[in-house]
């Protein structure tokens, strides 16, 4: 759980690599790509460019680079050629990059074209929640205070965090100890310590948060049919506070 300085380096170089992917899709226009399309962009540049591995892709027998999920899917959206972007779609990107067998991960919520503001709305609050996770993590405090920090910010504008899933430990392996609930009560849960890597990642809906998963056994959608959004970092535990492994261009953070 804990890392040393060599595999804390080797993070952070996966992590400076995985910011720079969403650099490169950031240049594109994605409306009118299907997300197979745009998975095919992600997994060239990292092979290809990057001299890396989609970490995603083959874990647990997934078959891709990253995961699409639009509107009204939550997360492990799955890439399709008939899965086309419009004008006035969010689509939330989770992608994973391994480089000298250690792994980070981040997501990032894209607004296509012309965007409805109740949909700019939630893209905007599930984003400050990332950040009021974020801020929540020094040595000594408590995964509880994660949480509490993120699901407060999202309720107190009328927005519900999703329970089904968490952040978690990551390293050499994609999943590890702890897991990061995106609710709870502060000053509970495991404490903080420097060393601690995981990622942040919730998700928050513009509606109730009960959600589904389809037939396909990955996409995972809400059950009243309303948007969702998410946004995530790799985040490790220093003695000044948070140090985000996967900040992008553009990103400010101030400990």
């Amino acid at each position: 759980m804990i890392k040393g300085p060599e595999a804390l380096r080797k993070l952070a170089e996966s992590g400076r690599l995985l910011a720079s992917v969403f650099r490169h899709l950031d240049t594109y226009d994605l409306a009118g790509l299907s997300t197979l399309r745009v998975n095919d962009i992600v997994e060239a540049f990292i092979v290809n460019d990057l001299h890396a591995r989609p970490a995603s892709k083959g874990q647990y027998g997934y078959a891709y680079a990253l995961n699409a999920s639009r509107n009204e899917v939550v997360c492990h959206g799955v890439p399709s050629a008939s899965d086309v972007l419009r004008s006035g779609d969010i689509v939330n990107f989770d992608i994973t990059l391994e480089k000298d067998g250690f792994i980070a991960d981040s997501s990032k919520t894209y607004l296509i074209g012309e965007v409805a503001p109740s949909a700019r709305r939630l893209v905007r609050v599930a984003y400050e929640s990332l950040w009021k996770g974020i801020q929540a993590v020094r040595p000594g405090a408590r995964l509880g205070d994660i949480g509490h920090a993120i699901a407060r910010h999202a309720r107190e504008h009328g927005c519900s965090v999703v329970e089904d899933y968490c952040g978690h430990g990551i390293g050499q392996k994609m999943h590890e100890p702890p897991e990061v609930l995106h609710w709870g009560r502060p000053g509970t849960g495991l404490p903080l310590r420097e060393g601690m890597v995981f990622t942040i990642e919730p998700m928050i809906n513009q509606g109730h948060r009960s959600v589904r998963t389809q037939a396909d056994g990955w996409t995972v959608v809400t059950c009243d049919g309303a948007w969702s959004a998410q946004f995530e970092h790799t985040i490790a535990v220093t003695r000044q506070g948070a140090r985000v492994l996967t900040l992008r261009p553009g990103e400010a953070w101030d400990r």
